[in-house]
């Protein structure tokens, strides 16, 4: 019987190191995934949230990370020294701020945190009017808020001015020869401080109308009666870019490829993106 306790102590130590070891064996798998940061306009959540899931489930080695907010917001945070990969504004103007090959009126801070060739316009968008359930103000296009909103007569949702949407928004008005300033004062207007914001003021009919992307209305299942053309607020571009401080550029890169192809053009479409292709 004696004999048997070597064979046990030496099992019992074999089960001792094994037990030791699984942790480090775990740390070190979890060591090889690749976490990415994806910072990406609000109007991109439900779409995003949807790719990330179907890329990390064909890269197991892939863990996507996504902060969802107004573009000017995440530039800001961008530009404060936050952790991110990949960048994904609703407009030019936001990526330009970053982009140290923009000129000075774009990029008056000299900002560089665009990596060079890695930058592309990835889709486009509309900018739409839209409506509670009912419509109970009568609104059917841009043309008759214009004249309600000279007229005093009806309360819009809109983007702040750092807000790509708002700022689209802005321009619109600018279109219809409408002041801001005067019709905030009068009380005819509210803001959000991301399009989500102005979508759910629209759907839980606290304003008449809002305007916010086709893919949002879409998304929240709003009326749309309207859509505003290229002459009154331009082209709804959304660039790409990874960013220079990224800690993984290539995963990244395949990240921002995969965003480009088919299958990511196939659910883009489904909501109203128009996927821009070279």
């Amino acid at each position: 019987m004696k004999a048997r306790k070597p064979l046990a102590l030496l099992l019992a130590m074999i089960l001792l190191l094994a037990a030791a070891a699984s942790p480090a064996a775990f740390a070190d798998s979890a060591k090889d995934k690749t976490e990415l940061i994806v910072f990406a306009a609000a109007s991109m959540t439900e779409t995003l949230t949807e790719l990330k899931a179907k890329y990390e489930e064909a890269n197991p080695d892939v863990t996507i990370t996504c902060n969802f907010d107004s573009s000017g917001t995440l530039k800001t945070q961008i530009q404060e020294g936050a952790d991110c990969d990949l960048f994904i504004s609703a407009a030019p103007k936001q990526m330009n701020a970053l982009d140290a090959e923009s000129d000075k009126e774009k990029n008056p801070d000299g900002l560089d945190f665009v990596l060079q060739g890695s930058r592309v316009n990835l889709l486009e968008n509309k900018v739409a009017l839209v409506v509670p359930e009912g419509n109970p103000k009568g609104v059917k296009s841009f043309d008759q808020l214009a004249e309600l909103l000279k007229a005093g007569d009806v309360f819009l949702a809109m983007g702040n001015s750092d807000v790509p949407v708002g700022q689209y928004t802005q321009k619109i008005l600018a279109f219809y020869e409408l002041n801001e300033e005067e019709l905030a004062r009068a009380g005819l207007l509210t803001y959000g401080s991301n399009v989500k914001e102005v979508t759910t003021q629209v759907k839980e009919g606290s304003v008449d109308c809002g305007v916010v992307y086709g893919t949002d209305a879409f998304s929240a299942g709003l009326e749309v009666v309207d859509t505003a053309s290229k002459e009154m607020c331009g082209q709804v571009i959304y660039p790409a870019a990874v960013l220079n401080i990224s800690r993984h550029p290539e995963a990244a890169r395949a990240f921002l490829d995969y965003l480009m192809g088919e299958e990511a053009a196939e659910v883009f479409r489904g909501v109203g993106f128009t996927p821009i292709t070279k």
